[in-house]
């Protein structure tokens, strides 16, 4: 399977502290080198949501390193399938592109009950995803 260029996927959200980067760290740990991970959001956060990474962290996922990035044109472009959680009509179109929109609870400013909660409806639509694309996790 060597030369073959992985899928990718972009995940996007409002600040790309939360959701978007709970889902990455979900498909980075369940596909690892078979997809290209990004993540984005229209308004980036300075910081990854604390309690999302306390809630990752659970889990055995580590998303504490992670900066939010702003969302480009380009990113979008760049991925196969794009996955959006919250950002409304921001979210660039592009023509052939498998667009999802996934509507979750915005975990900024939840307690980590609240957080498990949405991390764990994130964990499931990551698997559900991976095996649309016909990638079984690891």
């Amino acid at each position: 399977m060597s030369g073959v260029t992985p899928p990718s996927v972009l995940f996007v959200c409002v600040h790309n502290a939360g959701r978007s980067q709970m889902a990455a760290g979900f498909l980075r740990d369940m596909a690892g080198d078979r997809v290209d991970v990004r993540s984005a959001g229209s308004v980036p956060a300075d910081q990854v949501n604390p309690v999302a990474v306390a809630a990752m962290g659970e889990v055995g996922i580590d998303i504490a390193t992670q900066q939010p990035r702003a969302l480009t044109t380009d990113a979008v472009s760049a991925s196969d399938v794009v996955v959006t959680m919250g950002c409304g009509d921001v979210c660039p179109v592009f023509p052939g592109k498998r667009y999802e929109d996934w509507a979750l609870e915005d975990p900024a400013g939840q307690d980590l009950d609240t957080v498990r909660r949405i991390r764990e409806e994130i964990r499931s639509r990551v698997v559900d995803l991976l095996e649309s694309m016909d990638i079984s996790s690891v």
